[in-house]
C-alpha cells in the first residue's frame, strides 16, 4: 500500500503549504503529493488526473479537506466511488472521512452534500450581487482600455465617409505590415 496526497489552491496568490504540512504530518511522503492551482470546479486539473492515474489497488489518496478534491457533489461522489471500485482508499484529514470504515463512507455523503450546498450558496450570492449592481446601473465586466477620445478618433473617418485604413489595405491586397513598412 502506498499513500498519495492531493492538494489544491484556487489562485496563484494562495499558498498550499498548510495542506502540504498536514499531508506530511499524516505520513504522506512528499514525493507522492500532487498540487494543482485551479478552481475546484474546473475539470482540467492536471495534478489530480496524474495522481488518479497512478493509484493502484490497496493505495490510499489523502486530501486535507474534502473540498480540495472537488466542490461539485456529483464529481466528488463519482471520484470517490471510482476509487472504491478500484480498491483505492480515500481519507480527508479535516473531515471524519476514511472510506475504509462504514462511518467514513456515511460521512463522505454528508460532507459532500454540505460542500455542494456551500457552492450553491456562493452561486446564489454572486447572482444576487450582480443583479443588484445591474439594477444600480453599475457597469460590469472588464474596464475598457479605449479612452473616449480614442473612440472618437476611431469612428471619425467613417463619420466623414472615409474608408478605414485596414479596408484600403484590403482593397489593394496589402497586409497590415505592408502598410507600416517603409517604401523602398
Amino acid at each position: 500500500m502506498a499513500d498519495f496526497g492531493y492538494a489544491r489552491v484556487s489562485t496563484l496568490e494562495q499558498d498550499p503549504q498548510l495542506q502540504l504540512d498536514a499531508l506530511a504530518a499524516a505520513g504522506v511522503p512528499g514525493e507522492n503529493v500532487y498540487v494543482d492551482q485551479a478552481s475546484g470546479t474546473r475539470q482540467d486539473r492536471p495534478a489530480l488526473a496524474q495522481v488518479l492515474g497512478l493509484l493502484l489497488e490497496g493505495d490510499r489518496l489523502t486530501v486535507w479537506r474534502l473540498d480540495r478534491l472537488g466542490r461539485s457533489l456529483p464529481h466528488l461522489v463519482t471520484t470517490v466511488e471510482d476509487l472504491g471500485r478500484r480498491g483505492v482508499l480515500f481519507r480527508s484529514l479535516s473531515d471524519p472521512i476514511d472510506t475504509s470504515t462504514a462511518s467514513g463512507r456515511l460521512m463522505l455523503g454528508v460532507f459532500g452534500s454540505f460542500a455542494q450546498f456551500e457552492r450553491d450558496l456562493i452561486a446564489e450570492r454572486t447572482t444576487a450581487g450582480l443583479a443588484a449592481l445591474r439594477a444600480a446601473g453599475t457597469p460590469l465586466g472588464r474596464p475598457t482600455q479605449v479612452h473616449p477620445e480614442q473612440v472618437v478618433l476611431i469612428h471619425a473617418p467613417a463619420a466623414r465617409g472615409e474608408v478605414a485604413s485596414h479596408d484600403r489595405a484590403a482593397d489593394r491586397a496589402e497586409s497590415r505590415p505592408d502598410r507600416t513598412r517603409p517604401a523602398g
